[in-house]
C-alpha cells in the first residue's frame, strides 16, 4: 500500500480509475488536468459478490480520502474489469478468474458510491489508456496482449477500440493449443491461459513438483512440495532450474504462436505484451522472439508478416489499467460537469 501523495485537500473535480485483476485491485485518482493525487491496491476482490462490492467501495473511498478529496469532488469512476461486459449497463458475466458469473458490477457501485461508473473489460480499457500513451499514440493499429492471472487483448483499429459484436474482440486466453492439457477455469482444456497465464504457470509447476519432477521449486525441509508463484518460475528459468525453464519455455512458444495469429487476425503494426507477466523482463520477450523466428522459418510470408510488425514489452508503466479505465470516462465527466454548471 503507497503512502499518500498529497495530503492536503485538493478540492475540484477528480476521477478515478479501477483496474480489477485476478490478483489485486487498483485505484488511482486524478485530478482534472489527469495529475495524479493517489494510489492504492488491495487484494484480489472476493468472489463472493455483495463482499466484493464492499471491497471495491472501501478502497476507492480510502484512495479518494488518500487524495485529499472527498467522495463529492468525484464526477466519475471507471472501472476495469475481466470477462464479459455491457457497456451500457455495467453488468459482468463470466469472469472466470474472479468466480464471477452475473454480477451488476455498475449498478452495484452507483448505488454504493453514488457516483457514476463506466465499466469496461480490463484489457480493453488498458488498451485504450496504452494507446494514449506518448510512446503507443502513433499507432493507430495495434494490440495490447494482457498476461496475467489469465490471458486477453485488447484491439486498437485505426485509433479505435474494437469491442466486437458481443464485447469480447481478443479473448484469445480460451483459445484450446492443447486438447490433452490441463484444465481452464473457463471449462475447456489446455487454454492457452493454461499454458502462458500466471495461474496456469504456477499451478504446472506445483503439479511437476508433485510428481517427483527435478526441481529447486521446494519448500520445507521435510521436501514437501512448493506452491511457487509465476515470478518464483521465471526467476528460477534464469538460474538454469530444468523444470522451470521447461514451463518458461512453452510458455513463450505459446505466446510467440499466439502473438502470429493476433497478427494474422488483426494485421495490426505493434503487439505490445503486458501484464504481470511481463515483469519477467527481456530474457522473456528474448524468448518470445525465438519463438517469433521459429514460426518464420519455414515460411516466407509468416517471415515478411513478422517482420513488419513490432513486438515489444509495455514497460514499466503499471498504471496502464487504471489510466484506461479512467480514459473511457471522458464523455461522462464532460456531461456530469456541464450538468453542475447549468444547476
Amino acid at each position: 500500500m503507497t503512502a499518500p501523495i498529497r495530503p492536503t485537500r485538493v478540492g475540484g473535480p477528480v476521477r478515478v480509475g479501477v483496474d480489477i485483476g485476478g490478483s489485486k485491485v487498483a485505484v488511482l485518482v486524478v485530478a482534472a488536468d489527469e495529475s495524479v493525487l493517489a494510489r492504492r491496491s488491495v487484494s484480489a476482490a472476493s468472489a463472493e459478490p455483495d463482499e466484493a462490492i464492499a471491497q471495491i467501495a472501501s478502497v476507492i473511498r480510502d484512495a479518494v480520502d488518500e487524495a485529499g478529496a472527498t467522495m463529492a469532488d468525484v464526477v466519475a469512476i471507471g472501472l476495469g474489469v475481466p470477462g464479459r461486459v455491457d457497456r451500457a449497463t455495467g453488468d459482468v458475466t463470466f469472469a472466470v478468474n474472479l468466480g464471477w458469473q452475473h454480477l451488476p458490477l455498475g449498478q452495484r457501485l452507483e448505488a454504493a458510491l453514488g457516483i457514476p461508473c463506466v465499466v469496461e473489460n480490463d484489457v480493453r480499457a488498458a488498451a485504450v489508456g496504452l494507446h494514449r500513451e506518448q510512446a503507443f499514440s502513433r499507432v493507430d493499429d495495434l494490440i495490447f496482449l494482457a498476461i496475467g492471472t489469465g490471458i486477453s487483448a485488447g484491439v486498437i483499429l485505426d485509433g479505435r477500440l474494437h469491442r466486437g459484436v458481443r464485447g469480447l474482440a481478443g479473448e484469445i486466453g480460451h483459445v484450446v493449443l492443447d486438447p490433452d492439457g490441463a484444465p481452464c477455469a473457463c471449462g475447456l482444456t489446455g487454454c492457452f491461459e493454461t499454458i502462458a497465464g500466471g495461474a496456469g504457470i504456477a499451478r504446472a509447476a506445483k503439479t511437476a513438483i508433485e510428481a517427483g519432477e527435478a526441481t529447486s521449486l521446494v519448500a520445507g525441509e521435510d521436501g514437501s512440495a512448493a506452491d511457487p508463484s509465476a515470478a518464483d518460475v521465471f526467476a528460477a528459468a534464469e538460474s538454469g532450474d530444468p523444470l522451470a525453464t521447461r514451463l518458461v519455455d512453452a510458455a513463450a512458444a505459446a505466446i510467440a504462436r499466439m502473438t502470429h495469429e493476433l497478427v494474422l487476425a488483426y494485421d495490426v503494426e505493434q503487439v505490445v505484451i503486458g501484464g504481470g507477466i511481463s515483469r519477467a523482463g527481456t530474457p522473456l520477450l528474448d524468448r518470445i522472439r525465438h519463438g517469433l523466428a521459429r514460426i518464420a522459418a519455414p515460411s516466407a510470408f509468416a517471415a515478411e508478416l513478422l517482420a513488419e510488425t513490432d513486438v515489444r514489452l509495455a514497460g514499466s508503466d503499471h498504471d496502464i489499467g487504471t489510466r484506461g479505465a479512467i480514459a473511457l470516462l471522458n464523455p461522462v465527466a464532460k456531461e456530469v460537469v456541464a450538468r453542475e454548471a447549468v444547476g
